[in-house]
């Protein structure tokens, strides 16, 4: 299990480092975040075709003479693969939003808002989906994740001199985004491998994107990237995209739910570092303290969450 947890960890570091990359890249380049919202997806496609493929094959020797879901793509019907086009809407959304925020703020803070408060969102909805009434746990994970993100956001304020509304309505919409894509992927039946699932919900996501880097012309400023600029972005789709989720995969393998849940928190945290030791981005004491809150309340949360589910498959 110690193997399974230090892999969940290492993805959440690599995670972490998506928006540090990305505020070098809008700093240094006149590059649109949706445009390298686009591009991440593109260089990673063809890493979760490969992986895809394997996951195929290894059904199918472990299931020789079974028709297997997911061990095809010709084999997904359409109430498969429904869900996971909206898988592919909700993370399109996402890539747009949550790099714009880290554009428009700072990468600790939008990642923090953005990641945070999806699992106490997660929480709180899942209880009127389940037809249950929420807990006393669920409601104080709520109120402390909003002190938490007030306290983010006053902190923002005092280390960058003005407040920065647009930069937080964004990562507000990244957050609110991402729940309805971890509500979408619990509550779908579609029973699909899981790299199966990445490939469908990342090449959906890079078809919906597509027209909208074209009508606001996103692609007019890649003659000016430099290479090193380049590198980034592979960087982006190769490291945090595709090696991430092969770890959180292969990690998850041995590691129980909650405690992946859990360490998945990381990630935030990370990110909050590495833009304080990399970026020079200051939060100063209201802003750790929030940071703090609001990752207990989501460690809370999706404690809560998985004994939801837990219930719920039982």
């Amino acid at each position: 299990m110690i193997q399974g947890v230090l892999l969940i960890a290492l993805a959440s570091l690599l995670w972490g480092t998506t928006g540090i990359v990305a505020k070098f890249l809008f700093n240094g380049t006149e590059l649109a975040a949706i445009t390298l919202g686009f591009l991440r997806l593109v260089v990673a496609l063809p890493f979760f075709w490969l992986l895809m493929r394997r996951e195929q094959r290894q059904l199918s020797r472990d299931h020789p003479g079974e028709k297997m879901a997911g061990s095809s793509l010709r084999s997904l019907g359409w109430k498969a693969f429904l869900p996971l086009a909206a898988l592919g809407l909700f993370q399109a959304f996402y890539q747009g939003s949550y790099l714009l925020a880290v554009d428009l703020t700072g990468a600790g803070i939008a990642t923090l808002i953005s990641l945070c408060l999806p699992p106490v969102l997660v929480a709180i909805l899942a209880a009127p989906l389940l037809g249950e009434k929420p807990t006393l746990l669920t409601v104080l994970a709520a109120i402390a994740a909003i002190l938490g993100t007030g306290m983010l956001v006053a902190s923002d304020v005092d280390t960058a001199g003005t407040l920065r509304v647009a930069g937080i309505l964004m990562a507000l919409l990244a957050a609110a985004v991402y729940t309805g894509f971890t509500l979408t992927s619990r509550y779908s039946s579609a029973g699909t491998p899981v790299f199966t699932t990445a490939f469908i919900c990342f090449f959906t996501a890079a078809i919906l994107l597509l027209p909208a880097v074209l009508v606001s012309d996103g692609f007019s400023d890649l003659g000016t990237l430099a290479f090193r600029h380049w590198l980034m972005v592979a960087y982006i789709g190769v490291v945090p995209t595709c090696i991430g989720y092969l770890c959180f995969f292969t990690g998850m393998k041995t590691t129980p739910a909650t405690l992946s849940s859990i360490i998945v928190t990381l990630e935030p945290l990370f990110v909050a570092l590495l833009a304080w030791l990399i970026l020079g981005e200051v939060l100063g004491p209201i802003g750790i303290a929030g940071a703090l809150i609001l990752v207990a309340a989501v460690i809370v949360a999706s404690r809560y969450g998985n004994r939801a589910s837990a219930s719920q498959k039982g």
